[in-house]
């Protein structure tokens, strides 16, 4: 397999895996009624980009965009892939090959970056959630949910690595 169809299989594999098991920790906390981001939130956020419009008093106030959940699942995918993307740009195809956790783990830590710095403030919850009600409680989802994010990208870079060496090797 050439390495740009297998950066870019792997790329999708480990992003869209992490995401998922970044996906199910949400579902886990839901059972016990810890409420993560509404990816919807994330979509009307993103849904008024095309207005002009980066920054809101509150996310939640702002007037509905049409199609927000779509908008917000897709992007929630496309930046769990980005990371990924950033993780093999940064410890190449040689990590993919050959999975261990501190690249995995490290990318996913440093990803609550973009909540803490962009999306947070720019949603109205200033940055690091200061001005949330609960800002610690905030924070320290965010940086749990990143960290299980790290942890969802080492174990699908384990499956990635088998469905990438099964596809070489003729699917037999």
């Amino acid at each position: 397999m050439r390495d740009g169809i297998e950066f870019t299989l792997s790329a999708l594999l480990v992003g869209g895996g992490a995401t998922v098991t970044m996906d199910l920790w949400a579902v886990l906390l839901k059972r016990f009624g810890i409420q993560s981001l509404d990816l919807g939130l994330l979509g009307r956020w993103i849904g008024y980009f095309p207005t002009g419009q980066f920054t809101h008093d509150s996310i939640a106030k702002a007037v509905p965009v049409r199609g927000e959940r779509v908008i917000g699942w897709c992007a929630h995918y496309a930046i769990g892939i980005m990371f990924a993307t950033l993780l093999l740009s940064i410890w190449g195809l040689k990590w993919a090959r050959t999975p261990s956790l501190f690249p995995a783990l490290f990318i996913g830590l440093m990803t609550v970056i973009a909540p803490f710095c962009i999306m947070q403030p720019a949603m109205g919850a200033g940055i690091a959630a200061a001005k949330a009600p609960a800002p610690n409680i905030a924070r320290t989802k965010s940086i749990l949910a990143h960290a299980v994010y790290g942890f969802g990208l080492y174990g699908s870079a384990l499956l990635a690595v088998r469905v990438i060496v099964w596809a070489n090797t003729g699917g037999g």
